[in-house]
């Protein structure tokens, strides 16, 4: 069976989630002294402090259910069209800690205070709703992403929360959360996305489309996040995109997970 994206034509919004297997996870962790890396590798502190089934297409989480729906999942099969792309840059910015206690306590509402935030970073282009990202996690290990807009965050999952004891992929190494595909001007694109890995798992770089080349995401407490500003001469205005795919590395530098040949998106191709 070949997993499709679903796209949302008013806003181009592109949501896709993951099977969900079983596995060990980094509840009760520590995160104090969490860095967060750039884009181009450089470490930088974001904050200090002690941590507190395979899916069908979906159009949006639905409220009420255990941990939200998770939407479609990325195809591996690429349109002519979408393969017409340029990421001009894969790079980010650490958020600044006041920004990131202000986008969780908007995006969580009183639940926000349960929460340790890991990552924090600026996109390298801002869309119509989104110019950076916060993950967080709370005592209990379940991670929440919100998307942010200056100083503001929000999610589309009710609840908002990604439990890290339910990993996926080959040896449930990867747990991915939300995808987006937003324009950001004529031409421009903002794609981003969030997910959670185990602790064997030293660096994890996105592929887009069927460019083979790998760009670093971001990596601190268990989670990633990935972001690129994509250009393109497609005048289609439903353009969808390439879809990112996930690499994932361990510590000797070898390559343990790589989407393009996972089982949950090559069957049936």
């Amino acid at each position: 069976m070949k997993i499709g994206p679903e796209n949302n034509r008013a806003s181009l919004r592109r949501r896709w989630g993951v099977p969900l297997g079983v596995a060990t996870g980094v509840a009760g962790m520590s995160v104090a002294a969490v860095a967060v890396f750039s884009g181009i590798g450089d470490a930088e502190p974001l904050l200090a402090g002690p941590a507190g089934n395979p899916t069908s297409a979906a159009a949006s989480p639905s409220p009420g259910t255990p941990e939200g729906t998770r939407s479609a999942s990325p195809s591996a099969e690429t349109s002519s069209a979408a393969d017409k792309f340029t990421i001009t840059s894969g790079t980010t910015t650490p958020i600044e800690a006041g920004a990131v206690t202000k986008i969780l306590a908007s995006c969580l509402g009183s639940d926000a205070s349960r929460f340790q935030p890991v990552v924090g970073v600026r996109t390298p282009v801002a869309s119509e709703g989104s110019d950076g990202v916060v993950v967080a996690v709370d005592s209990t290990g379940q991670y929440v992403q919100c998307q942010s807009k200056g100083g503001k965050g929000t999610t589309p999952n009710s609840p908002p929360t990604f439990i890290n004891d339910r990993l996926w992929a080959t040896d449930r190494t990867i747990e991915y959360f939300d995808s987006f595909l937003e324009p950001a001007g004529k031409g421009q694109y903002l794609m981003l996305g969030a997910g959670h890995h185990t602790s064997d798992i030293v660096k994890i770089t996105i592929s887009y489309g069927d460019d083979p080349k790998q760009y670093p995401a971001v990596m601190a407490g268990g989670a990633f996040v990935y972001a690129a500003a994509l250009a393109t001469d497609d005048p289609d205005p439903h353009y969808a995109g390439p879809s990112p795919y996930v690499h994932a590395y361990d510590a000797s530098g070898k390559e343990v997970y790589n989407q393009k040949k996972d089982p949950q998106f090559t069957d049936g191709q």
